[in-house]
């Protein structure tokens, strides 16, 4: 009987290792050295798919032998892409712009294993925005603290309530990990899901 595949995710991401844990498989997690900086002119999908490989090839490249997944979300607002607030008057600044408005958010996956073709998928996830008042925001903002989640809002808490909708493939996306993808692709490169 041969030994089941070693997998890595290539994140630190506590949302992303939550979310992975979810599949039942074991799992190490490695940090990529990647630059995460977007290139003139990139799209916010160009982006989200360069980052998702370049993490899973970085990582395979130190762990030989292991399956590497490697993970990116790219929220698009107006066609550019948008990052994390990093702080209270970044995350009011950005819900209030989001306003009543849509924020597509991309999330790419890679698969990566030293040596071999990767495999690659990809999630969009629009949000629906309803119009929200100053205060509505302030107390949100200080309720989660969302300084580390691009678009300023946790799906998975209160954040949900600054929505008219969510129209997705999968819940899970939004999040950060697409765990219907996530499966589809461990499955192929072999582990042993149902």
């Amino acid at each position: 009987m041969s030994a089941a595949p070693t997998l890595v995710l290539a994140s630190t991401s506590v949302y992303r290792r939550e979310l992975l844990q979810r599949l039942g498989l074991p799992f190490a997690t490695a940090r990529p050295d990647v630059d995460e900086t977007p290139r003139p002119d990139e799209t916010p999908l160009a982006l989200a798919q360069r980052l998702a490989q370049a993490k899973a090839e970085e990582v395979a490249a130190r762990t030989p032998g292991a399956w590497v997944l490697g993970s990116d979300q790219v929220a698009e607002f107006d066609g550019r892409p948008i990052g994390k607030p990093g702080d209270r008057a970044g995350a009011i600044a950005q819900l209030g712009a989001m306003s009543g408005r849509e924020v597509r958010f991309l999330t790419a996956l890679c698969l990566a294993r030293a040596g071999q073709a990767s495999q690659a998928a990809l999630d969009l996830t629009v949000v629906r925005f309803r119009v929200l008042a100053r205060d509505e925001i302030e107390r949100y903002v200080d309720a989660e603290h969302p300084y580390d989640c691009a678009g300023s809002f946790k799906s998975e808490g209160l954040g949900i309530a600054l929505f008219e909708a969510i129209d997705n493939r999968d819940p899970s996306a939004l999040i950060g990990l697409p765990l219907i993808e996530t499966a589809r692709l461990l499955r192929a490169a072999g582990f042993a899901l149902p």
